[in-house]
């Protein structure tokens, strides 16, 4: 100990002298005076000296509100036999069970037990476990989940917990202090706290699986781990500013970048999963991209920044508002939208019904239009002039006696069309029979929609296809 400091002392020593020498050198006159501070013209804050960070308010704030979130996966598989004796014999073998095991992070944002986490943490969870930061476990029930935006919701039946309270995600300033709270790499190092800035707003990270998303992360440089999935980032108010989802990484281990949902489409997703038992999405209608240098140029823009409207569908919301080719998108309700990502996060706190105020640069000219929201798709069981029912995301009818005799069936629903929506996502395709739906047997889209409706969880449908070969799919109701 006494080493290092001496040898401090000796630094601080050789450091004055080398600075004298230097100074002795210098040439007194004909330098240029060095330029006087001035205020910075891009900076909008202004910090006195308690603005700096202490952080031990939001980390006690919070801590106690986030769990260590366990589950246990079932799935089926089947049991592989000699292709010879499968053939003769038939049988493929019998379905055996595969038990796995999961872990992520949950938090507590109501005293009566509802938790927040993510997707991709409870899915397909045939058990959920919660345990609190006093070691007290629950069983906990899946709610509703939704895959676009990753995020899930859990109740357990306790009452008095401590929970942590909705920040506003959209005040977040780059360079702002937060903390992520989770569990990285399980049970062990439960309740871990690190700290970082906000280092990105409006992240994306496009996927290849074909699937829905919205993305338009924080990023932060707070050190995330698997295992803090669902966890939580807070605000220096102990605010719940976001829910971490992922990390940018060539090892599976931190590398330096994490990404959290931003709680304001956190909020809204969670709210609907509450109050509705599924997720209602606002849809604006319009194929858009964000504005690059060629756009800027031709439009005659003053920035390259903005949302560019491609095509304005018919009969959308857009169009009912006035909403135009070419128009550029740069504010709703007065919150800057930058690029594409932004504005896909600022309508995901919309629900059909809801209007804003949309600001848009047309002719080189800010114009304001005012949209009111439609349904993201129609409502499960709404019936078209043709007689077809609408049945998440697609369109079903009563199969004709046509239809019934080609294929050799008493009755059965055909699939007329799909869109975008759930039976999409489960590969459903037009022309598809259904027979069963939850192993119960079908003659009508009446039918279909009111065993959908009941059922809690899941919907199961059986049937054959267009080319008359037997096969089955199915989908989370919340999912």
């Amino acid at each position: 100990m006494k080493k290092g400091i001496v040898t401090a002392v000796a630094t601080v020593s050789v450091l004055g002298l080398t600075f004298s020498a230097l100074n002795a050198c210098a040439p007194k006159t004909g330098t240029a005076p060095v330029p006087a501070v001035t205020e910075n013209q891009y900076r909008t804050v202004n910090l006195t000296e308690t603005d700096y960070p202490d952080l031990t308010y939001a980390a006690e704030s919070a801590v106690d509100a986030v769990v260590y979130v366990e589950v246990k996966v079932v799935s089926q598989q089947r049991q592989i036999v000699d292709p010879f004796l499968e053939y003769f014999f038939g049988g493929g073998g019998q379905p055996t069970q595969r038990e796995s095991r999961g872990s992520g992070s949950g938090v507590i944002i109501r005293p009566d037990g509802y938790i927040v986490t993510n997707n991709h943490v409870v899915a397909n969870a045939s058990e959920v476990k919660v345990t609190l930061n006093n070691n007290s476990t629950y069983d906990a029930t899946v709610v509703g989940t939704d895959s676009a935006t990753d995020v899930a919701l859990l109740k357990i039946e306790a009452d008095g917990l401590p929970y942590i309270g909705f920040g506003d995600s959209d005040n977040l300033r780059l360079g702002e202090w937060v903390l992520a709270i989770g569990s990285p790499l399980g049970a062990q190092l439960r309740g871990t706290i690190t700290a970082g800035i906000v280092s990105a707003k409006g992240r994306s990270m496009p996927s290849d699986d074909g699937q829905f998303r919205i993305e338009s992360f924080i990023q932060t440089d707070a050190a995330v781990n698997p295992g803090n999935s669902g966890g939580a980032l807070v605000n220096k108010k102990g605010e719940l500013v976001g829910i971490n989802t992922a990390i940018v990484s060539q090892t599976g281990a931190y590398s330096g970048y994490s990404f959290a949902v931003p709680v304001n489409i956190v909020k809204k997703i969670v709210g609907d999963l509450i109050d509705f038992g599924t997720v209602k999405r606002a849809k604006l209608g319009v194929s858009m991209g964000t504005v690059n240098d060629d756009i800027a140029k031709e439009l005659k823009l003053s920035s390259v920044s903005g949302v560019y409207i491609n095509e304005v569908m018919p009969g959308s919301a857009a169009e009912k508002a006035g909403m135009k080719k070419d128009d550029v998108v740069i504010a709703i309700d007065s919150v800057r939208i930058a690029n594409a990502s932004a504005l896909q996060e600022k309508m995901a706190t919309f629900r059909p019904g809801d209007s804003a105020r949309f600001l848009v640069i047309r002719d080189g000219r800010e114009q304001e239009l005012d949209v009111t929201f439609l349904a993201d798709f129609e409502e499960t069981g709404s019936v078209d002039a043709d007689g077809s029912v609408a049945f998440y995301g697609a369109r079903i009818k009563d199969a004709s006696k046509e239809t019934l005799s080609r294929f050799g069936l008493r009755q059965g629903v055909e699939i007329v069309s799909v869109g975008d929506g759930k039976m999409k996502d489960a590969g459903a395709q037009a022309g598809f029979i259904i027979r069963y739906v939850n192993d119960q047997p079908v003659s009508s889209a009446k039918d279909v929609v009111e065993i959908a409706r009941k059922t809690k969880r899941a919907v199961f449908i059986e049937g054959v296809t267009a080319s008359g070969r037997p096969a089955y799919f199915g989908f989370g109701k919340s999912e």
